[in-house]
């Protein structure tokens, strides 16, 4: 279900801004309209909806309208013109009253700045929020103190921001975001300010916290890369336009136009596709069939290895051409020829940690779930058309030989 639907939402800045919407209509461009009117296009006509529990990421490089656009979502900034709903309550027609509620108890907001008051410790700046809600004093403390638990600060709450680290400081800035529990957390280039590897650090934690609080968030960024690794969906800005929007692998297989193509062509597909993404059709077999049945099962399939999997799809191992005539030959079970060593992987295994694993083998390596039950099985030519912008769906053949 969409918590958040934008339909046209637009902001002009300047005298007069609606002089622009033909203009718009008539399909100038952002430096023409300004040219001729000194009118600035912040966002134009931007439409999406945002499903609850998602991570939609908004991207683009500077001046693209990214941040006016997610200062539109809680009306700091007003939209000149469009539709914005929240769980189907129209926020264009709030009035101040229910417009600072809006703010206060269904959207936090998380900045690049970390924006902590230096003469407060951690926990008051955590608080900070709630106390403004006027949240009884015990209360908000136990609140601030749960935040700062989800973010792995609870040993620094009397501590003062100069005394933390940059990462650390913007662990309190996200603590404080989430401290209200919102519905909706916005985040505004908010770890554009750490070094490389403190920022990695940062995804990593955003998305485990989101594993535990499936908490909707609305995340700000130019870096493709940080786009495609925690975004569930990204909507790609240039000029105030959305020029596409979709998931990760969507934006690097279909792009949907030049601009797009550009923004992705030199990105490593190996660490963005997923094991899911390249995978194939296992042709499986349960172990009461047979040897002979599976000989039966290779032929008309076309290929000379199956998978053994019980009646729950759960892996018990693999059975070649040549282990089941042995054991037709030699009146023996499934069981007691298939291979039970099989390379395994999970479905969200990225394709780059599946190449070590891939060399040292030359089966395929089975995709199966926390359960063991078999999803698809990855060969090596598969991995390879999917690094090359290929589906998957066109691979076929024979999942033993061909890898």
């Amino acid at each position: 279900m969409a918590i958040i639907e934008a339909k046209k939402l637009t902001k002009i800045f300047g005298h007069d801004p609606k002089r622009a919407f033909p203009l718009l209509e008539k399909g100038w461009t952002k430096e023409k309209i300004f040219t001729e009117t000194k009118l600035t296009v912040g966002v134009n006509q931007a439409s999406f909806s945002i499903e609850e529990g998602q991570i939609f990421v908004i991207m683009g490089l500077s001046g693209s309208g990214k941040s006016t656009l997610v200062r539109l979502l809680n009306r700091l900034i007003e939209p000149t013109s469009g539709q914005l709903l929240f769980s189907g309550q129209d926020v264009m027609k709030m009035n101040q009253a229910e417009l600072r509620q809006f703010r206060r108890r269904n959207i936090g907001m998380v900045f690049q700045k970390f924006a902590l008051f230096p003469h407060r410790t951690v926990i008051q700046n955590v608080e900070y929020g709630l106390e403004i809600q006027g949240v009884e004093k015990k209360k908000r403390r136990e609140m601030a103190m749960e935040s700062l638990e989800l973010v792995g600060l609870k040993g620094w709450a009397d501590s003062y921001p100069d005394q933390l680290s940059g990462g650390m400081q913007q662990r309190v800035g996200l603590a404080r975001g989430l401290a209200n529990e919102p519905d909706i957390l916005l985040m505004d280039e908010a770890f554009s300010a750490l070094d490389p590897l403190i920022r990695k650090d940062m995804q990593d934690e955003l998305l485990q916290l989101q594993a535990k609080m499936k908490k909707t968030i609305v995340f700000i960024t130019h870096d493709l890369d940080e786009a495609l690794r925690i975004g569930d969906q990204i909507a790609i800005m240039k000029d105030g336009s959305i020029a596409q929007i979709g998931s990760p692998e969507e934006i690097l297989i279909q792009p949907a136009n030049k601009y797009v193509e550009r923004f992705v062509e030199d990105v490593d597909l190996s660490k963005v596709l997923t094991a899911a993404h390249a995978m194939d059709k296992a042709e499986t077999i349960t172990p009461d069939k047979g040897p002979r049945v599976a000989l039966q099962f290779m032929k008309e399939r076309g290929v000379s290895s199956l998978y053994v999997v019980d009646k729950a799809m759960k892996l018990l191992g693999l059975v070649s051409a040549e282990d089941a005539s042995k054991a037709v030959k030699e009146n023996l079970k499934l069981e007691d020829v298939m291979l039970r060593e099989v390379p395994v992987t999970v479905p969200e295994a990225l394709l780059n940690e599946l190449f070590e694993l891939m060399a040292g083998s030359r089966l395929p390596v089975a995709v199966t779930d926390e359960n063991g039950r078999l999803h698809g099985v990855v060969i090596k030519g598969a991995v390879l058309a999917a690094l090359a912008g290929n589906s998957n769906s066109a691979l076929g053949g024979d999942t033993y030989e061909s890898a």
